[in-house]
């Protein structure tokens, strides 16, 4: 019997020959019906990689090394801003009962170390730590506490973060003897192992608007920067690298980040290995960013921060901090803050991420993304390092243009909405209604510096100026939809035309179809609305679109007429007609709202007179 199922098996396989990655290419290419490939198949990262729209065998890289092992026990951080020892304790205390496996205490002042750790077993919770630069005290006495506190030594966990570069950067506050405070630390956290004394944060440079390779390439720049200063004072390279804490942003891009991650780890192990480091303990945490978030439809933030956090597991990360996912305009709340921290609980204990070891190996997209982002990052690494090292670099402003120009070019595709983000510029929640005060807070600039902001802070400018309309008018501007001729045409523009004119926080009417073009344009220019968007077929406008405009503009010489196209042979004699402007897929939604905000406040203005 089961020589015969063996002889049918080789038979069946027989009949179909191994199919090569050209052969499929052939077929897609013939499918695209002269359409090219690259162009259109194939996905142009701004990390200035080329993702193809699929790999197989064939595709096998020597796939990179020491790309980091997934942690068994990923510690689910939660921040805690400390304003006294006991409203700090407190909170870490209902953080630990949420499920929180490790705590952040942010500190401006000294605090007792007892008080804040009271009832808190630093035996099985990792506690860290940001400090200002007179914390040695603080140091000191938690050392002292955790002596008197742990069953082993190994068991202490957590960091102590300094901000020597990410402050540094943010606020151009460069202290260089912080370096004497971190040689203490060094010394004091020696006999434990898991505590990491040097923090080397790149979170500034995602939160800013870089790319993935900037992001990995600067904060290896800032690590041979502070390795330098180490020796100069006295703490060996080996030390450095066995007190390494480093903390990456995540931002939305899931596989580009899982591959990030795998990329800086393998990448941190060939610098150890350029000073004859080969066996190091470090530990490298996540934290989402506030590139990728949004104050507009806010609760889409956890979504995001959801696959933020899946990614960075991905890639072996050994923590994780998730912010809540109000915190970009509200002080967290309880409800907020917990939420937060049920993501890591759940990924962990529902999801099983955490538990298999290194999903993700093997996968030949993931590994070919993995190792461009690592020869990329290493390249423009050494490109730092040749123009005297990070802060040269930084001290003239090398760094910041970088990262300005890849921040303009991402903004550039949120304005086109060839970058889509859910609730800002496509899919916008037409329910909701956002303070002015909060859309568009923190836009700052300073070209010496990096500022973390949202992307989303151009189109919330767009829509504060809609909120300040409501706001003064008592009055909701009105989008209206009007729509005749060819059904599937017409029903397709209104959709678009419903989601591009959302974004302006405008009311916008459902589509209102008219069996005529007469009857559309005097049916809308009688109405209520502030704005109409005409929506049909291009042989409709051919037909019938200038008859509307003449008929609408008879009627009403003060409303904002777009149209839902670009029928670019008939525009010149629309434009001379009165219309406004047209909405379709290259059209810039800043641009377009922006004047048609200006008109409809003209409009407004002229009506209170």
């Amino acid at each position: 019997m089961d020589m015969v199922m063996k002889t049918n098996k080789n038979i069946l396989f027989s009949d179909f020959k191994p199919v090569t990655k050209q052969e499929w290419v052939d077929k897609v290419t013939i499918d695209l019906k002269g359409e090219d490939f690259n162009r259109k198949l194939v996905w142009k990262n701004l990390n200035g990689i080329d993702v193809q729209p699929f790999y197989s065998a064939e595709d096998k890289l020597d796939f990179l090394a020491n790309t980091g092992e997934n942690a068994q026990n990923v510690i689910n951080y939660r921040e805690i801003k400390v304003a006294s020892a006991e409203s700090g304790n407190a909170l870490a205390i209902k953080a630990i009962d949420e499920g929180a496996t490790g705590l952040l205490f942010s500190l401006k002042e000294q605090v007792s170390v007892t008080k804040l750790l009271k009832n808190i077993n630093i035996n099985e919770i990792a506690v860290s730590f940001v400090l200002n630069e007179g914390a040695i005290g603080f140091i000191k006495d938690f050392f002292d506490f955790s002596e008197q506190n742990l069953n082993n030594n190994k068991n202490l966990r957590g960091y102590f973060d300094l901000g020597i570069i990410s402050n540094y950067v943010t606020t151009g506050h460069h202290n260089i003897l912080q370096f004497e405070t971190l040689k203490h630390i060094v010394n004091l956290s020696s006999d434990y192992p898991n505590f990491k004394a040097i923090t080397i944060s790149g979170t500034p440079y995602l939160d800013s608007g870089s790319n993935q390779v900037q992001e990995v390439a600067y904060t290896l720049n800032s690590l041979i920067y502070v390795i330098e200063q180490c020796f100069y004072i006295g703490i060996d390279v080996e030390s450095v690298f066995n007190n390494l804490h480093i903390q990456l942003a995540i931002g939305s891009e899931y596989f580009i980040e899982i591959g990030k991650f795998r990329a800086f780890n393998s990448l941190l192990h060939s610098i150890a290995k350029t000073y004859d480091v080969s066996d190091f303990d470090y530990t490298l945490t996540a934290k989402t960013c506030i590139w990728s978030k949004s104050v507009t439809d806010a609760h889409t933030n956890l979504l995001r921060a959801t696959t933020e956090a899946m990614s960075a597991i991905l890639g072996n990360v050994d923590g994780v901090l998730i912010d809540a996912y109000d915190k970009e305009f509200n002080n967290p709340s309880d409800f907020s803050t917990r939420i937060a921290g049920n993501i890591t609980t759940i990924l962990k204990e529902e999801s099983y991420f955490g538990k298999v070891s290194n999903p993700v190996d093997g996968s030949y997209y993931i590994e070919e993304v993995s190792t461009q982002i690592a020869e990329k990052a290493l390249e423009l690494f050494k490109a730092i390092e040749a123009q005297g090292g990070f802060y040269k670099a930084f001290k003239m402003e090398w760094i910041q243009e970088q990262i300005a120009e890849i921040r303009q070019e991402k903004i550039k595709l949120i304005s086109q909405r060839r970058l889509p983000m859910v609730g800002v510029n496509k899919y916008p929640n037409l329910m909701e209604t956002v303070p002015s005060q909060v859309l568009s807070a923190g836009a700052t600039s300073d070209s010496k510096l990096l500022t973390p902001r949202r992307a989303s802070l151009e189109i919330e400018a767009v829509r504060k100026v809609t909120e300040q309309i409501v706001d003064t008018s008592g009055k909701r501007p009105i989008v209206e939809l009007v729509s005749f001729g060819n059904l599937t045409m017409r029903k397709a523009r209104a959709a678009f035309s419903y989601d591009f004119m959302g974004v302006s926080g405008f009311e916008v009417w459902q589509e209102k179809s008219h069996d005529s073009s007469k009857q559309a344009a005097e049916s809308s220019a009688k109405s209520e609305s502030d704005v109409v968007v005409i929506c049909s077929s291009d042989p409709d406008y051919s037909e019938s679109a200038l008859l509307f405009v003449e008929i609408f503009r008879d009627i009403n010489t003060d409303k904002v007429l777009l149209l839902a196209g670009n029928p670019v042979d008939i525009m010149n004699s629309l434009t001379a007609a009165g219309l406004d402007g047209c909405i379709h897929l290259k059209s810039d939604v800043i641009q377009t709202i922006s004047g048609v905000q200006k008109k409809v406040q003209k409009n407004i203005k002229s009506l209170q007179l």
